[in-house]
């Protein structure tokens, strides 16, 4: 073939994909309107003062009441000597509070680190070191965790919210039953902390000088495991998360070729505010068009969240096959009123077939698949909403985003030709945390994000994803990188050696089973996993552990991790 046919055939270098967009989606993303989140923030609450922003527990917050709380929250901040650009962190669920103290940080200048509140103190320890923290929030629920890692840390601030703080009346009652009745809140000790009202009333007598920040200014740092497993921070810039936010606005608009459009909009947030999806397609989006966000505390509360669903009429789901999957099998939901959906929203992990078609069927609102990464703000690809077909693909790039299937040596591929799956667009990350060398391994010298998903391009351009370069496992969702689970449980006295793969789950997509060679002949699968769970969260540990006399290794001695795989 010659040169010219060649390149012909690739998909990235004619973006074919345009031929297959809505007729109301640019092809390219105009100006951003705004230079950073903070302006688009300041006037989407003066402009939509009196709808509720965001609500919990079935209590409403207002834009305005927003914009006054978390105005607090910067002043307060800024008040303690802060710089511009200094780090602080945010250890909380999907609570008001969660809103009000990231978009305080964000408008005082700041830089967001999301914390899983659910992190060992190993987990916690290195992000808020790599990250350089100054100062974190955290639910009292999980200030033990943070106890145990502070005098090793640059926080010099720690601010402590209860469950009720901001729920009124009600949050007194809120409080008495997490702590009391289902006992929810471990012992904690740090005499230094604040509690979160103090902050609140000591903000309101500050001063907020609003943040003087640009388009190229860091607005997150959002933590992931790379290619590597050592836990890296996404440098998330304004404009990157505004692009991405653009992005996905046209895309919701294709919804309004089915359904009318309501006058205010409702979204369901029943993924974690600290994941990079529900900041960007929840809370970002949410705030940019005046919608309502239903926070969901914790969403395996499946009665709790079926009745949210029930007294809300929810318009917008983001969500993963996990939840999706759960809820058709709930009785409840199955009785539910389905008609105000307008968008589903599927990430985080592949939507199955069976998932999305029985979804279609109960509800009459197709799943709409699209992918993305911490990496990319996140979304990248995303299947058109105003064609209900279910295409098992991840969809077309999104405005000013390109697709190039690539092979080992980073030259483009032909149509149907599997490589790894590379994006360039306003809403890739300006690299990693203080990680050059991660940040070279990944972008390619043309500016393409190396995802480490391997798929291929078809002649619509389509993307379909059919295996991952990494060794990374996917859990309802999150990254579990072998490494990380390996070098936990190497650290028991009782093990020689391990490696850690992703095995078929029906009800997390994937689950971490690790093989061992036992150095102590005694050690038991019990005495594994109880010390697996004291250095890694939940979803990282393994739920299954098999043990072996030897594990495949190279000529050179590397253990072979693809033998291990199920085939």
């Amino acid at each position: 073939m010659n040169e010219m046919s060649q390149t012909a055939l690739h998909p990235a270098a004619k973006k074919i994909w345009l031929a297959s967009y809505p007729p109301t989606v640019p092809a390219e993303l105009p100006p951003l309107a705004h230079r950073s989140i903070g302006q688009l923030f300041d006037e989407s609450c003066a402009r939509f003062a009196d709808r509720t922003a965001y609500s919990s527990m079935d209590k409403a917050l207002t834009f305005r009441e927003l914009e006054q709380e978390s105005r607090k929250v910067g002043a307060w901040l800024q008040a303690r000597g802060l710089a511009k650009g200094d780090r602080v962190a945010v250890m909380m669920p999907n609570i008001l509070q969660n809103p009000v103290v990231v978009f305080g940080i964000l408008r005082a200048g700041f830089v967001v680190v999301n914390v899983n509140p659910l992190y060992t103190p190993r987990e916690l320890e290195h992000q808020l070191n790599d990250a350089g923290a100054k100062a974190i929030f955290v639910l009292e629920n999980f200030a033990h965790t943070v106890q145990q890692v502070l005098s090793k840390t640059s926080v010099k601030h720690v601010v402590v919210t209860k469950m009720g703080d901001m729920l009124g009346l009600k949050g007194h009652i809120v409080n008495f039953v997490v702590r009391k009745v289902k006992k929810l809140v471990p012992a904690w000790s740090i005499p230094t902390a604040i509690s979160f009202k103090t902050v609140l009333g000591d903000g309101a007598k500050a001063t907020l000088t609003p943040a003087d920040a640009n388009l190229d200014d860091l607005a997150f740092l959002q933590y992931t495991g790379g290619t590597t497993g050592v836990s890296k921070g996404a440098m998330l810039t304004h404009r990157n998360l505004l692009s991405n936010k653009d992005q996905m606005a046209y895309w919701l608009e294709t919804a309004f070729v089915r359904s009318d459009r309501p006058a205010v909009m409702t979204f369901l947030c029943a993924l974690p505010l600290y994941h990079i999806f529900a900041l960007t397609v929840n809370s970002l989006m949410g705030v940019a068009i005046g919608a309502h966000n239903v926070l969901i505390a914790n969403p395996r509360d499946l009665p709790s969240l079926v009745k949210d669903i029930q007294k809300h009429k929810i318009h917008i789901f983001p969500g993963l096959n996990t939840l999706f999957n759960a809820l058709l099998n709930n009785a409840e939901f199955q009785k539910l009123d389905h008609s105000s959906l307008l968008m589903v929203f599927g990430g985080g992990m592949a939507v199955q077939r069976p998932v999305a078609e029985r979804w279609h069927k109960m509800t009459g609102c197709p799943i709409t698949e699209g992918y993305g990464l911490s990496e990319t703000s996140p979304v990248a690809t995303v299947n058109r909403i105003d064609i209900p077909e279910f295409t098992g693909t991840i969809g077309l790039p999104v405005s000013s985003t390109e697709v190039s299937i690539r092979d080992e040596d980073g030259n483009p591929l032909v149509f149907g030709e599997v490589g790894e799956i590379c994006i360039r667009g306003p809403q890739v990350m300006a690299g990693y945390w203080n990680r050059p060398d991660e940040t070279e391994k990944v972008m390619t010298p043309d500016g393409f994000f190396r995802t480490g998903d391997m798929g291929y391009m078809d002649e619509r351009g389509y993307t379909k994803i059919v295996d991952r370069k990494k060794d990374m496992i996917l859990v309802s969702g999150f990254n579990v990188y072998p490494n990380e689970v390996e070098e936990v449980a190497a650290s028991h006295p009782g093990v020689l050696e391990c490696a850690a793969v992703g095995v078929p789950d029906e009800n997390s997509g994937e689950a971490v089973k690790l093989f061992v060679v036992k150095r102590d002949p005694s050690l038991t699968e019990a005495d594994l996993k109880a010390h697996c769970a004291s250095g890694l969260t939940n979803y990282k540990r393994p739920k299954f552990i098999e043990f072996r006399t030897e594990l495949p290794k190279t000529p050179v001695g590397k253990i072979l991790r693809r033998e291990l795989r199920p085939k």
